[in-house]
């Protein structure tokens, strides 16, 4: 439509031009001492035209002549500077073929560009930027290579290069060749040197996904399980890691950190501080529970952590493995040791009734026959465990149960029966 308007408006205003050049009847007249010269006006309106426009054309080519230093030079400078550019995106790209001798000789070759531009007084917008990446290209090429000595050198002409930028393009550059130092510290092995490059950096930059993916990284491989712990979890918040990935890790730091603690006391307040998703992991209740009464801990302190675990243990509809069952079973065994506690009885009962109601089911009977052990109930711990032997399939519980028939027949005198349960208890022993 605008096309079709721009159209119009031009043959109107040739329309008009012509009509007006038909009609103008007006002359010019030129004296020239005793000759008189009369134009037509039009002519003359033609005549004035064409001479302004020779002159703005010859003011343009002047113009243009005049610039033709300016423009060499601008040539020149974008010339060189797309020749740095060039050898920069080389050094990338034969970087990430893993052709590292080239790309470093290419990431040199960039910095020396940089610098003859620099000798020859064209300094270019973004030279600072171009330099510290350069420097990095070359210091992850080094890094590669197994050279410390050059990487280092490169990493600290970075960091000086980085301090000459604007605010921002400097605090980027910086934690840019920071994130990467901590990143080949830990190709190095050098957990602590890492570590103290990731804390160096200021709170924002640390909280960053890929900051805090190194921490976890180098906290593991420090010893340090509380660090990681914590890292974990907020990498998890941060949806780093899929569901099932993020639960997995968070479990195995919390049992790494639990191998670590040595009293019962601490034990409970670190549990105390775990929260209500990692309590509610049936392994990591189970293992808690298990070492708190290992370190001397008070069964009747554990109970309470376990309890809400106990619906699921008796579903049939569970979802948790085998593992995680026969570790709770020995969990509860663990922390119904004492048959004088103020509320064994009721656990008893408890057990029984959920047996009862699963009488199929081995690990309940191996839990209720353990417990009626405690509480001397001979005859039936014999029966439920004599049942649970047959159907256990966890080497740790069949072992414990032949353990225990064995100490029933020797209360009972009856050698041969004793004898057979250890040989059992023995065979599943073995590997």
């Amino acid at each position: 439509m605008r096309a079709a308007l721009w159209l119009i408006s031009l043959f109107s205003l040739a329309a008009a031009a012509a009509w007006l050049a038909w009609h103008n009847n007006g002359t010019v007249a030129l004296f020239l001492m005793s000759y008189r010269v009369d134009f037509s006006l039009n002519l003359v309106l033609l005549v004035l035209g064409l001479v302004v426009l020779v002159v703005v054309l010859a003011q343009q080519a002047l113009s243009a002549l005049l610039s033709l230093p300016k423009h060499a030079h601008s040539w020149r400078l974008q010339q060189k500077e797309r020749a740095a550019h060039a050898a920069l995106l080389e050094s990338i790209s034969s970087f990430m073929a893993g052709r590292f001798l080239r790309a470093r000789k290419a990431a040199q070759t960039a910095l020396e560009k940089e610098s003859h531009l620099n000798d020859a007084g064209l300094q270019l917008d973004h030279a600072v930027s171009l330099r510290t990446v350069a420097h990095i290209m070359a210091a992850e090429s080094a890094h590669a290579l197994q050279d410390r000595v050059l990487r280092q050198s490169h990493l600290q002409a970075a960091l000086e290069t980085a301090k000459q930028g604007a605010v921002s393009e400097r605090q980027t550059l910086t934690d840019g060749a920071q994130l990467r130092a901590a990143r080949w510290l830990l190709d190095d092995r050098d957990a602590s040197g890492s570590l103290g490059l990731l804390k160096a950096l200021p709170n924002a930059t640390g909280r960053r996904v890929v900051a805090m993916r190194m921490q976890l990284k180098a906290a593991r491989l420090a010893g340090q399980p509380a660090l990681a712990l914590d890292t974990a979890v907020l990498l998890a918040k941060h949806r780093a890691f899929t569901p099932s990935t993020a639960d997995s890790l968070v479990r195995g730091l919390i049992l790494a950190w639990l191998s670590n603690m040595h009293d019962a006391d601490a034990l409970e307040r670190w549990w105390l501080n775990l929260n209500p998703v990692q309590r509610a992991m049936p392994d990591i209740a189970a293992e808690v529970a298990l070492r708190f009464v290992a370190l001397g801990g008070s069964g009747a302190v554990a109970r309470p952590w376990l309890q809400p675990l106990w619906t699921p243990l008796q579903s049939q509809q569970s979802s948790w493995t085998p593992d995680q069952l026969a570790r709770m079973v020995q969990a509860m065994e663990a922390s119904l040791a004492d048959a004088q506690a103020p509320d064994a009885r009721q656990w008893l009962a408890r057990i029984e009734a959920t047996q009862q109601a699963q009488p199929q089911d081995a690990r309940l009977q191996y839990l209720a026959g353990m417990v009626c052990l405690r509480h001397q109930l001979w005859g039936k711990a014999q029966s439920l465990l004599s049942q649970a032997v047959k159907g256990l399939q966890t080497p740790a519980l069949k072992r414990r149960a032949w353990c225990a028939l064995a100490e029933l027949a020797e209360q009972r005198q009856e050698p041969v029966a004793a004898a057979q349960a250890w040989k059992q208890a023995a065979l599943v022993a073995q590997p």
